[in-house]
C-alpha cells in the first residue's frame, strides 16, 4: 500500500489538473453505472414480492388468508406463498367436504374470520361495457383495513351499494350514480355508488367492491377467509393443508421455515450465460470509450514518468501511477453514477407509476446490487488504463526527456490473434445458426468483437501508409492516428463495437419482420372489412345486429349481413366435413377435409347462403362462382380445403353440452364443391346451403356483417371501431401485413443508441487528438497554413475515426446478425404443399439504417466538428 499511496496522490493531482479530460473519462464511465443503477432501483421498486405485498393481501391487521377449493383434496404447500412462486401439490384422495369455519377454528382456535371473494365482473360505463376487478367483503370491518383506501363517500352498508375506484369513476359511474353490473350468469343489477376507494393493488384498472352477494361473484368452487388474531405458524399451515386449504400466513412469510427442495433445482445456466455475455459486451464498450482519455493522460504525464524512471523507478511503479488514474476516476465515477442513478430513479418513479396498472412497492435500493455496479465502474476504469499503463512503462526515457515522441511498430502477433478469434467467432456463429443455441451466437458476437479490436492497430497503420495521396487534412489525420495508436485504437474499436451490435440486432429484427411479412396470409380481399360479435365475458347478451347495422350505415358504409352457424351459449356444435366413402365417411378422422378454421374475421367458421356465394370470398383464388352457385342451389356445400376433393361430402354435427358430453350427433351426405386454397387463407372453412344446414340440425343465425369496398380510411376505422365496441361488436379491416409498432420503435432506438455511442467515441477521440496535437497545429499555422486547415484536420480526424470504426463494425456485425436470423426465422409449415417442411430462413438486411450509420453519421459528425473547432491557436515552442 505504500507504493499505491504515492501513485494515488499523483493520480489525484493529475485529475484535478486536467479537469476537462478527467471529466470526459468520468462521464464515459459514470453513464453506464447511472443507467444500470436507475434500471435496478426502478425494477426492484415496481416488483412487489410476497413480503412487501402482505398488506395488499391480508390488510393491516390480518394474520392469514385461508382459501379452499371444491372438491377438496389434501394439499402440500411448497413454500410460504401457495399462489405465487412456491405453489402447492394436490393429493389424490378426495376429502368429504371443504374446510368450514369450524374446521379452521379447530386448528387456529377461536378467531375472527372475514369472508371475502375476488373475481371479475362487467360494468356499464359512459362508453359501453368494460371488465372490472371485483371484490366482495365487509369493507367497514377493521380486519379489512388496508385492502382499500376510502377517498370520498362511505363504505357500502347493503348489498345494493358499492364503492368504485377513481379510474372507474372517471369513465361514467361517479359518486351517487347507479352502476349497472352484469353477473356471471348474464343477469344484471343496478347498484348505487356510495364511495370512491382505491385498491391497494390495482391503480389504472376498473375496480368495484361491495358486500358479499352484491356483485354476483361465483364462489361455488372457492371460499376465502381473512383470519385475524395472533400469528399462524407453519405447523398450523400444514394442518390446514391436510384439511384441503391453502394458507398465506404473515408470520410464515416474515419468518419462513427451512424447507427441503422438492424436484430438481431450476437451471439458470442459459440466463447466466447470456447475462455474462451482455456484461462483457458493456464492459468492452466502456473500456474502449474511456481508453483514449487515459491514453492522452499517460502521454501528458510521460515526462514525469520518464523522470520517475530516470530516478530509479521500476516499470511496475510507472504502470502503477497510470493505473492509479483509473482507480481514482473509476471510484469517483462509481459514486457519481450510483448516487445519480438513485436520484434519477426517484424522479422517474412517478412517471412510470402513472403508466402502470398496479401500484409500485416501496422505493427500494439493494445495497449488494449497487455495490456490484460500482465495482463494475471501478473495474472498467482500471481496465481502460491497462494498455496506456503498459505502453508508458515501455517508453524510451531518453527520447521522452529529449522531447521526441513516437510509438513502437504495431505488434505482428496481435493481428494474427485477431484473425484467429474472428475465425473462432464465425465458427461459433455457424454452429449456433445450425441449431446449437443462441448462447453460441452470443458468444460468437463477443469473440468477433475482441478479434476486431486486435485488428484495429494494423488497419490504422495500413491506412496511414496508404494516405500519401490524400489531401493534407486527411493525410495529417490518418498519420497522427497511426502515430498515437494507444489513443486512436480504443476510439475506433469503440465505434466498431457499437456499430457491430446495432447491425447485428438490426439484421435480426428486420429478418424477423420479413418472416412475418412473407408468411402473412390475408383473410379478406384487400380493403374489405367484417364486423363480428364481441363475446368478451361469459353470459354476454346476444349482439343486437339491428343496432350494429344502423351504426355502420350512419358511418356511410354499406353493410351486407352474413348468416351462419349460430353460437349456443349453453352448448357447442362442431361440424366436420369428410369425403364420402372413405374412413372419414364412417366416422374416422383421417379423411376430414376442413378440420379447422383458417381465419378469425367472423364469429363462426360455417356460413349459410341460399344460392349465391357471399362477396366476402372475392379474394379467394380458384373459386368458380358459377359452380358454387349451382352446388348451393342443389342443397350442397362449398368446402375450402388444402387439396382438391370429391363431389360429395359427409357433414357430421356433434352437439355437446357445457360439460363436453355428446348430446346429439347428426350426419348428412350432400353434393359439394371442394376449393383447393393451397397455402392461402379464407374467412371460413365451409359455406352450406340452408337445406344442408337443416339436414344436420344446425342452428342458423346472423354471425356478422360484410363491408365491401371502398376501403375504410384510418379515421373512419377508428371512429367506427369505437362505435361498434359500445354495441358489442368488433371491426376487422384487411390492410395486408402491417409492420409492428414495436419493431419500428426498436429500429429507432437502435439507431439512436448507436448514434449516441458513435458520437461519444468519435468526439472523445477527436477532441483529445486535437488537444494532444496543439504543438503540431500551431507549427502548421506558423509556417503559413490557413486558419481553415485546423478545421479541416479536426473534421478529417472525426471522419477517419468514425468511418473506419463503422466499416469494421458493420463487417463484424453481419456475422452474428445473419447467424441469429437462422434459428428465429425458420419455422415449420402447417398448411398447403409445404406441410411438414421447414420454411425459411428469411434474411433481411436494413441497408438504409446501416448506410446511415456507416456513411451518413460519420459525415455529419465530421461536418459538425469542422464547424465548431477553433481555427487559430497561439504558437508554442517545440523541443527538437
Amino acid at each position: 500500500m505504500t507504493g499505491w499511496r504515492l501513485a494515488l496522490r499523483i493520480a489525484r493531482r493529475e485529475v484535478l489538473r486536467a479537469r476537462a479530460r478527467s471529466l470526459l473519462a468520468l462521464v464515459m464511465i459514470a453513464l453506464p453505472v447511472l443507467g444500470v443503477v436507475t434500471a435496478d432501483v426502478l425494477y426492484r421498486t415496481q416488483d412487489v414480492n410476497t413480503a412487501e405485498g402482505l398488506d395488499r393481501s391480508l390488510g393491516v391487521h390480518g394474520a392469514a388468508l385461508v382459501r379452499t377449493q371444491k372438491p377438496a383434496f389434501p394439499i402440500e404447500q411448497q413454500g410460504p406463498d401457495p399462489e405465487h412462486g412456491a405453489g402447492y401439490l394436490v393429493g389424490d384422495k378426495q376429502l368429504p367436504h371443504p374446510p368450514t369455519p369450524a374446521d379452521i377454528e379447530a386448528v387456529l382456535g377461536h378467531r375472527e374470520l372475514l369472508p371475502l371473494a375476488d373475481g371479475q365482473t362487467v360494468v356499464d360505463t359512459a362508453r359501453g361495457k368494460t371488465p372490472a376487478q371485483a371484490s366482495e367483503m365487509d369493507l367497514a370491518n377493521p380486519l379489512a383495513a388496508g385492502l382499500f383506501r376510502l377517498e370520498s363517500g362511505r363504505w357500502p352498508r347493503t348489498t345494493g351499494e358499492v364503492v368504485v375506484n377513481e379510474y372507474l369513476a372517471g369513465r361514467g359511474p361517479a359518486l351517487g350514480d347507479a352502476l349497472v353490473v352484469t353477473h356471471s350468469d348474464g343477469s344484471t343489477a343496478r347498484l348505487r355508488v356510495v364511495g370512491i376507494a382505491e385498491s391497494a393493488t390495482y391503480r389504472s384498472t376498473p375496480v368495484v367492491a361491495g358486500l358479499p352477494g352484491s356483485l354476483g361473484l361465483d364462489a361455488a368452487g372457492e371460499q376465502t377467509w381473512l383470519v385475524g388474531g395472533g400469528p399462524v405458524d407453519w405447523s398450523q399451515v400444514q394442518a390446514l393443508n391436510a384439511r384441503g386449504a391453502t394458507v398465506l400466513s404473515r408470520a410464515v412469510v416474515e419468518h419462513p421455515p427451512a424447507l427441503p427442495r422438492i424436484g430438481p433445482a431450476p437451471d439458470h445456466s442459459q440466463t447466466l450465460t447470456i447475462a455474462g455475455l451482455v456484461v462483457a459486451m458493456v464492459l468492452i464498450e466502456v473500456v474502449l470509450l474511456a481508453g483514449p482519455s487515459f491514453a492522452v493522460g499517460a502521454r501528458r504525464q510521460q515526462r514525469a514518468l520518464a523522470l520517475l524512471a530516470a530516478a530509479g523507478g521500476t516499470p511496475r511503479q510507472t504502470r502503477r501511477v497510470v493505473l492509479a488514474n483509473g482507480v481514482v476516476l473509476g471510484a469517483v465515477a462509481a459514486v457519481v453514477g450510483v448516487v445519480g442513478g438513485i436520484g434519477l430513479a426517484r424522479l422517474l418513479q412517478p412517471l412510470l407509476q402513472r403508466r402502470s396498472d398496479v401500484w409500485f412497492g416501496p422505493f427500494q435500493v439493494a445495497p449488494l446490487d449497487l455495490l456490484g455496479v460500482a465495482a463494475f465502474g471501478v473495474v472498467s476504469a482500471l481496465l481502460a488504463a491497462v494498455v496506456p499503463a503498459w505502453v508508458a512503462s515501455r517508453q524510451d526515457v531518453v527520447a521522452v526527456l529529449a522531447g521526441r515522441r513516437g510509438e513502437a511498430r504495431p505488434s505482428r502477433r496481435s493481428p494474427l490473434i485477431g484473425l484467429v478469434l474472428l475465425g473462432v467467432g464465425v465458427a461459433l456463429a455457424l454452429a449456433g445458426a445450425h441449431g446449437h443455441g443462441s448462447q453460441s451466437i452470443a458468444l460468437a458476437a463477443v469473440v468477433c468483437v475482441l478479434g476486431m479490436v486486435l485488428l484495429v492497430p494494423i488497419v490504422v497503420a495500413t491506412l496511414a501508409r496508404l494516405g500519401r495521396h490524400l489531401p493534407l487534412p486527411l493525410r495529417f489525420a490518418v498519420r497522427d492516428a497511426a502515430r498515437h495508436r494507444t489513443r486512436t485504437v480504443p476510439a475506433v474499436a469503440a465505434v466498431a463495437a457499437t456499430v457491430a451490435s446495432v447491425v447485428a440486432l438490426g439484421i435480426s429484427t428486420s429478418s424477423d419482420q420479413r418472416e412475418s411479412r412473407e408468411l402473412y396470409q390475408p383473410v379478406l380481399a384487400m380493403g374489405d372489412a367484417t364486423v363480428s360479435p364481441y363475446t368478451a365475458y361469459q353470459g354476454a347478451p346476444p349482439t343486437d345486429w339491428a343496432s350494429v347495422t344502423a351504426r355502420v350505415t350512419r358511418a356511410g358504409v354499406r353493410a351486407i349481413p352474413l348468416q351462419g352457424q349460430a353460437v349456443d351459449p349453453d352448448a357447442s356444435d362442431y361440424v366436420s366435413v369428410r369425403a364420402q366413402g372413405g374412413p372419414g365417411g364412417s366416422g374416422g378422422s383421417g379423411n376430414e377435409l376442413a378440420p379447422y378454421s383458417y381465419g378469425g374475421a367472423l364469429d363462426s367458421d360455417i356460413l349459410v347462403s341460399a344460392g349465391e356465394m357471399p362477396g366476402i370470398f372475392d379474394g379467394v383464388p380458384g373459386l368458380d362462382r358459377t359452380a358454387a352457385r349451382a352446388v348451393l342451389a342443389e342443397g350442397g356445400a362449398v368446402v375450402f380445403a388444402q387439396s382438391s376433393g370429391p363431389d360429395r361430402v359427409v357433414l357430421k354435427r356433434r352437439h355437446t353440452d357445457d360439460q363436453g358430453h355428446d348430446v346429439t350427433a347428426q350426419r348428412a351426405s350432400v353434393p359439394a364443391l371442394v376449393v383447393d386454397t393451397g397455402s392461402g387463407t379464407v374467412p371460413v372453412r365451409a359455406v352450406l346451403s340452408p337445406a344442408a344446414a337443416h339436414a344436420v340440425g344446425l342452428r342458423v343465425g346472423q354471425v356478422g356483417l360484410y363491408l365491401p369496398h371502398p376501403r375504410l380510411s384510418a379515421d373512419q376505422q377508428r371512429d367506427l371501431d369505437e362505435s361498434l365496441q359500445g354495441a358489442g361488436a368488433l371491426l376487422y379491416v384487411e390492410r395486408g401485413y402491417q409492420p409492428d409498432t414495436a419493431t419500428r420503435l426498436i429500429r429507432i432506438i437502435l439507431f439512436a443508441l448507436g448514434a449516441v455511442l458513435m458520437l461519444g467515441g468519435t468526439l472523445t477521440a477527436t477532441f483529445l487528438a486535437l488537444a494532444d496535437a496543439r504543438p503540431d497545429l500551431a507549427t502548421l499555422a506558423a509556417v503559413g497554413a490557413a486558419p481553415r486547415t485546423r478545421r479541416g484536420i479536426a473534421a478529417a480526424y472525426a471522419l477517419a475515426v468514425g468511418l473506419v470504426g463503422a466499416v469494421l463494425g458493420a463487417a463484424v456485425g453481419f456475422v452474428p446478425g445473419i447467424a441469429i436470423s437462422y434459428p428465429i426465422t425458420r419455422t415449420p409449415c402447417n398448411v398447403g404443399v409445404c406441410r411438414g417442411q421447414w420454411v425459411g430462413p428469411f434474411i433481411d438486411v436494413p441497408w438504409l439504417m446501416i448506410l446511415g450509420l456507416v456513411v451518413g453519421l460519420p459525415l455529419v459528425v465530421a461536418a459538425v466538428v469542422g464547424l465548431v473547432a477553433r481555427s487559430r491557436l497561439p504558437v508554442t515552442a517545440r523541443l527538437m
